[in-house]
């Protein structure tokens, strides 16, 4: 058997990355990319490596010479490579593709040696191997049936976004065997160049072939292993993140803050969001309005503010809308800052705050060294000598779940009104407490508290992150017409109003939605508590904080979950001094039962 490499294209949509180079010696944490394929191929004693060279040809074979490859290696130039496309650079291999079976291979893909496993032990000759459609996916895809046959090449004219779950994708590595290659590909080849010109790609050949009655082909579904097809800078950073070092890979994906659609199969334990809401139906209704959503501007605030006080029964004058609650705490804290007046806050806590404000003017009451628990008694003891201005909470605490009963929080606010102390409160997580509506954002109670500024993250409990949507609420009218002035007027999109608009014909769902993550939550607070020597926090928010055992390290459980099971979960390390903590989003129960089954493996 033999490897054939395409490889003469220019990669211009890498730009300057590839001006002095060609695309297959783009580095990719550390590595370029041919560098890394053929060290894989080399593994498999070959009879020889095929390359294709058009581009900078004279620079990439200088190179490849330094890499100490023992599978020997012949080129082939495609001397035209800037007027032709792959088609025309594998028919000048076409000798050799009908000498051996052959392996092929386009030299802009990143692959672990695990993905080649795949198709090579497949005792079958001739395979394209083929990954389930993900949306991060572009380029031609298939549709097989149950006996692995290609049954249609769906090309960018026919691809149906609504048929997508029906979808392969083409990994472009296929397994020809000489046969295949003799009979019929090469022959297709060059009577489809003929027909088409030059300036085609080579799998148009086989999607003629497939319409055969015995097209001999069959496709090989991935099971294992990571892959990605680099075509841009974004694409570049993305297997980045994939194939850097272990150590290194977790960082790189954390770094990104989401946009984890592009990771196929990742288990999100990190960002928190309610899987069961919104429900298919507020979905689909999103959808069949998608087009007018799209090509239409969004109301300014006034109309919008009218919406969610329509959603929370409070005075238009008393709320504003924003872009997340992160837009409403970055306006707050900067109007209240203004005054330069001391911050208390509550550590361990939700860092948007804290990075918010001049480090000088920030008192923070620790409350690790009381196991995380605490009272109003303690925050008003606490704070009491500390002449703070403004005093920050978030209940439940984020990262530790802990809960502070809805009377307290109201003494807090009283004791706060009485001193002339600016309360902010964040209820992101309060419709997940279990015994108590929580929450404040009642007409009645924000009148009586004048110093009380909520604000409520709609992502985290709504599940709609991607619609960036929040409220802040309060009496003090001036201070939320400050922050209504502060954004722009077009603050939220269009599909996030529309959101809004529909939203209290769903209402009764989310209640439901909110009952079974409660229930999913005790589920997976008891099976974590099975693990020997962890300890689990209580929570009333849609996580879980746990303390590993004295010997684990946060982030070296974190760095295994994501390279050796792709499991996304947050460590605490910098935020909690006193041991090794890990947050746990609750998601599905199929999925936290999974979760806990890889933490006893682990551990």
């Amino acid at each position: 058997m033999q490897a054939i490499i395409l490889a003469a294209g220019m990669g211009k949509r890498l730009k300057n990355l590839t001006q002095n180079n060609p695309k297959c010696m783009v580095d990719v944490a550390g590595k370029t990319l041919i560098e890394r394929m053929l060290t894989v191929i080399d593994s498999y004693s070959l009879k020889r490596i095929v390359i294709v060279i058009g581009y900078k040809s004279e620079i990439l074979k200088e190179y490849i010479a330094t890499l100490n490859i023992k599978t020997p290696i012949v080129y082939v130039t495609n001397d035209v490579y800037d007027k032709t496309n792959n088609i025309y650079s594998l028919y000048l291999a076409r000798d050799y593709l009908i000498s051996d079976d052959t392996l092929l291979f386009e030299s802009d893909l990143i692959f672990s040696q695990d993905v080649l496993d795949c198709i090579i032990n497949d005792k079958r000759r001739t395979l394209a191997l083929v990954d389930k459609f993900e949306s991060w996916m572009d380029g031609t895809c298939l549709c097989i049936d149950q006996n692995d046959n290609i049954i249609d090449f769906i090309t960018k004219s026919k691809f149906d976004y609504s048929e997508t779950d029906k979808y392969y994708k083409s990994i472009n590595i296929y397994k020809f065997s000489s046969d295949f290659s003799s009979r019929l590909y090469v022959p297709f080849l060059e009577a489809y160049q003929k027909a088409m010109g030059l300036n085609e790609y080579y799998e148009n050949v086989l999607r003629v072939i497939s319409i055969l009655d015995q097209p001999e082909i069959k496709v090989k579904r991935l099971d294992r292993g990571r892959w990605y097809e680099i075509d841009d800078i974004n694409d570049l950073k993305i297997a980045e993140t994939l194939f850097a070092k272990d150590e290194h890979r977790l960082s790189l994906i954390s770094a990104r803050y989401g946009g984890y659609w592009r990771y196929p199969k990742l288990l999100d334990y990190c960002y928190l969001v309610n899987p069961y809401f919104p429900p298919q139906k507020l979905i689909d209704e999103i959808k069949g309005n998608f087009e007018i959503l799209l090509r239409n501007y969004p109301s300014g605030m006034d109309v919008n503010t009218h919406l969610v006080s329509n959603i929370f029964n409070v005075e238009n004058s008393h709320i504003v809308v924003g872009s997340g609650a992160a837009e409403l705490i970055k306006e707050c804290l900067r109007e209240f800052s203004k005054n330069n007046g001391k911050f208390g806050i509550i550590t361990p806590g939700f860092d948007e705050y804290k990075n918010r404000i001049n480090s000088d003017n920030t008192i923070c009451f620790d409350v690790s060294k009381s196991d995380f628990r605490y009272s109003k008694d303690d925050i008003i003891n606490y704070f009491e000598d500390k002449n703070i201005s403004t005093l920050i909470l978030v209940n439940p605490n984020n990262p530790t779940g802990f809960y502070l009963p809805k009377n307290s929080i109201m003494d807090l606010a009283a004791w706060c009104d009485n001193k002339g102390i600016s309360f902010i409160l964040d209820e992101s997580f309060v419709d997940f407490v279990s015994f108590e509506n929580g929450t404040l954002i009642d007409e009645s109670i924000i009148k009586r508290f004048k110093k009380l500024y909520i604000i409520k993250s709609i992502s985290k409990s709504y599940g709609v992150p991607g619609l960036r949507l929040g409220v802040m609420v309060s009496s003090n009218s001036d201070m939320v017409y400050k922050i209504k002035k502060a954004v722009s007027i077009w603050n939220i999109n269009s599909f996030a109003e529309f959101y809004l608009q529909i939203y209290n014909k769903y209402d009764s769902l989310y209640s439901q939605s909110l009952d079974h993550i409660i229930k999913d939550r005790q589920a997976m607070a008891d099976d974590l508590s099975t693990i020997k020597d962890l300890k689990v926090y209580p929570s009333e928010a849609n996580y879980i904080m746990i303390q590993l055992p004295k010997s684990v390290k946060a982030d070296e459980i974190c760095t295994c979950l994501y390279t050796k099971y792709n499991i996304l979960a947050k460590p605490l390390t910098g935020k909690i001094k006193t041991g090794d903590y890990l947050r746990l989003a609750v998601r599905t129960y199929e999925e936290n039962t999974y979760l806990v089954r890889v933490l006893k493996e682990i551990l």
